[in-house]
């Protein structure tokens, strides 16, 4: 039997994951490393730490099975990062992450050199400070000295590539969301780069995800117990080995993420740039392909909120370790709520919101709350409100011409039944429901290696894994009730954004 290796570097730690190329998860370990915050909106992190969490979970399921027998080994990485290396590929300051948002100044300046539009029909994404290039133009104009000694800017995985290989190489979708590559091209822009005023030269090579960047070299192999000439595979970015993983590796097949940042994405042959830039857009791991994707900050972390803040009976259930009998309580009392949770709505803008209001200073907000409202009622309005909120993002794609009638749904959210109804309900389509709802970044990972050395003829092989237990369908008539809701859950957040600026600039 062989077996393929996939390590998802997330932001709390490192998930290493054994599947056997017949389709079956062998064993997966997680091995955390810390989340350095500091002066309100930095974030970094140490990359030795992300490779010492690479080396002692490798270890441990090599000692699950032979090493021999490890065909490849592949990553799904946290996006958006900049590691800074040196010409030896020793990192010369901590890795700045995707929460990291402390660029805005040079936000602004690449803002004056190039329109938005224009920016967003190259790249594929607004100007942010949240992505790679403006966080290295903080380090040239911040950090001279460590600039002008970095040899490339790497991410996440590419890091690990770097340690295991010895080769400095990134691919199309960690590259697309640095927001320095042409998404149509599938290189390096110049037009991009120039307004950046970044040297083109610190941008590793652009292989093909599926490409195998190079063999695990003999140093490496000591440190981390794989065999010295395993083939490493590119893999790419979490979300998109996300897609992979969910089985979105054609086009038009779909996938909704209810993690604690929740978003709907799918593939698509083209870029889906709408004329409001609701979307953005990522370089798919399969050649040829894009991933549209509609990010909402706080999804599942609405609900999570609510269940912390309002449950009286939390710390009970904390106190036993039986956290799970929480959520059949809270799943019991929204289903005792009526369709509209007598009236009231949610705006999940907990964290600001990016799709589909791209809003920073947009907040959380109850509407209509009277004396009749109990706990089950201000629950089931969360559980309406992001999911109202991701219809707005799945009406772009229709609008754009997508036909998507069914999702495949991951993420902690997707364990409550209840939930699952009211996203097909608001939605308007059918939600399947896989065998691992929290396995697809490290499964689509799995794939992408087995292809890139053979074992896989194509990603189709995603049936070979990917099961659906389950599917909950539309119920018209709830559906109408949800379409009139909608409207007024629209209309409540333009009519509260001046409230939002205000309370924004007091806070």
């Amino acid at each position: 039997m062989k077996y393929l290796l996939a390590h998802d570097l997330g932001t709390s730690g490192n998930k290493a994951t054994l599947y056997s190329t017949d389709g079956q998860l062998v064993k997966s370990i997680t091995y955390g490393y810390d989340l350095k915050v500091s002066n309100g909106n930095w974030a970094e992190q140490d990359p030795m730490a992300w490779w010492g969490a690479v080396c002692e979970s490798t270890k441990a399921l090599t000692a699950e099975v032979n090493a021999a027998d490890i065909a490849a080994v592949s990553f799904s990485g946290q996006m958006m990062g900049c590691v800074c290396v040196d010409k030896n590929g020793e990192p010369l300051r901590d890795a700045m992450i995707w929460a990291d948002m402390r660029s805005t100044e040079q936000e602004s300046k690449l803002r004056a050199n190039i329109g938005e539009k224009e920016f967003y029909n190259i790249t594929g994404h607004r100007i942010s400070s949240s992505y790679s290039a403006t966080k290295l133009m903080w380090v040239r104009d911040n950090q001279l000295e460590i600039y002008a000694r970095t040899a490339k800017m790497l991410n996440a995985k590419d890091f690990i590539i770097l340690k295991l290989t010895g080769k400095m190489v990134t691919e199309p979708s960690d590259a697309s969301a640095t927001c320095l590559m042409d998404l149509g091209a599938k290189q390096w822009s110049d037009t991009v780069i120039d307004a950046c005023e970044l040297d083109r030269a610190k941008l590793p090579d652009i292989i093909c995800s599926i490409d195998v960047a190079g063999t695990v070299t003999d140093e490496a192999a000591s440190a981390c117990g794989l065999l010295s000439g395993t083939p490493v595979v590119c893999g790419g970015g979490d979300g998109v080995c996300a897609a992979v993983g969910t089985g979105a590796v054609a086009g038009g097949r779909a996938y909704l993420c209810l993690g604690t940042s929740s978003w709907i994405s799918y593939a698509s042959k083209t870029p889906v740039c709408d004329e409001k830039m609701t979307n953005f857009n990522f370089a798919h791991i399969v050649p040829g392909l894009v991933t549209p994707c509609g990010t909402m900050q706080c999804g599942g972390g609405s609900l999570s909120w609510a269940v912390d803040t309002l449950c009286k009976f939390d710390r009970e259930f904390k106190d036993k370790n039986e956290k799970g009998k929480l959520y059949d309580t809270v799943c019991s009392a929204v289903e005792a709520s009526p369709i509209g949770a007598k009236g009231l709505l949610f705006l999940p803008y907990l964290l600001g919101e990016r799709s589909p209001r791209w809003n920073e200073k947009a907040k959380g907000s109850f509407v209509g709350l009277t004396l009749e409202h109990g706990t089950g009622d201000m629950l089931r309005a969360v559980m309406e409100g992001v999911a109202m909120n991701l219809s707005l993002i799945l009406e772009v794609y229709r609008n754009e011409g997508a036909k998507i009638d069914d999702l495949v749904l991951i993420g902690g959210g997707a364990r409550s039944p209840i939930w699952r109804q009211i996203l097909a309900d608001v939605l308007g389509v059918s939600i399947q429901m896989p065998n691992f709802l929290e396995e697809a970044t490290s499964m689509g990972a799995a794939i992408t290696a087995g292809v890139g050395v053979g074992a896989f003829e194509d990603f189709n092989v995603i049936d070979r894994f990917l099961k659906t237990e389950k599917v909950y369908y539309t119920n018209k008539e709830n559906n109408e009730k949800y379409k009139k809701i909608k409207k007024n859950f629209d209309d409540c957040y333009f009519a509260l954004e001046k409230t939002f600026d205000f309370l924004y600039n007091i806070s």
